[in-house]
């Protein structure tokens, strides 16, 4: 990480599911570059370690996304101790666990649309009025590459990554008129524990294989893209998705 690139100095940045993975990096990187982050996950122990890591800047919050009544009363609880949330990761999600259509049963289905979607969409609700007020903000959600090309075996994942992506569309042209901008990263294949655990190592490794720059991504690569998506940089860009995938999937307009 770059430690000398202050571009987020002065910003408050909300990150979910920040006690693992990928949302722990996405909390790393944007504090490294100056923002004060607001780290939160359902894992209480896991989030201590994150914002300990960090250090003074950021805060670790103990909520679970689909709860949203407690979701969106810790965030405005957070708000209201290190200033308004300039900027939301919208990043909890659980995986897929490569089962087929017919092994996909109402209470799993129903908790990935819970976590991936419905958590996403009420941690937005949270933010906005505030953003409005300032009429800044950024709204960072994490697909996927499988939300842009399908995923055997795992639909019900993909398709909650789609509603994300679909979200950012929404949203961008929604909130528009308020200079708060709203896009989307869809990270390829990345190995963190949820992947390990959905698709396992050797399927991961054999992935590599199929990707035109022989590799599969590392935390970073996502990171960087949120973090760019977050700065100043990026004012003009809204309602987009940036895919890191490394030619994985490669859509023509």
């Amino acid at each position: 990480m770059d430690n000398s690139n202050k571009s987020l100095q002065g910003k408050v940045a909300l990150v979910t599911g920040a006690g693992h993975g990928m949302g722990r990096n996405h909390v790393m990187m944007l504090a490294s570059r100056g923002a004060t982050v607001i780290a939160l996950d359902l894992d209480r122990e896991a989030v201590a370690k994150t914002a300990k890591a960090i250090g003074g800047e950021c805060l670790a919050v103990a909520a679970d996304v689909t709860d949203i009544p407690a979701l969106q009363a810790a965030i405005a609880e957070a708000a209201m101790k290190v200033g308004p949330i300039d900027i939301l990761v919208n990043n909890a999600g659980i995986g897929g666990q490569g089962l087929a259509i017919e092994d996909i049963d109402e209470t799993t289905f129903d908790a990935m649309v819970a976590v991936n979607m419905k958590g996403s969409f009420f941690a937005t609700q949270a933010v906005i009025p505030a953003m409005k007020e300032r009429r800044y903000g950024k709204v960072i959600n994490i697909s996927s590459n499988f939300a842009m090309g399908g995923a055997a075996f795992a639909s019900h994942y993909a398709a909650c990554k789609s509603a994300l992506s679909g979200f950012v569309k929404s949203w961008a042209r929604e909130l528009a008129p308020w200079n708060i901008a709203v896009n989307a990263v869809a990270p390829g294949i990345i190995e963190t524990e949820m992947t390990l655990n959905s698709i396992g190592k050797e399927r991961i490794d054999g992935m590599a294989t199929e990707i035109p720059m022989g590799r599969i991504g590392t935390l970073d690569d996502i990171s960087w893209a949120v973090a760019w998506l977050a700065s100043k940089e990026t004012d003009f860009l809204t309602g987009q998705v940036l895919s890191p995938n490394g030619g994985a999937t490669i859509v023509g307009i």
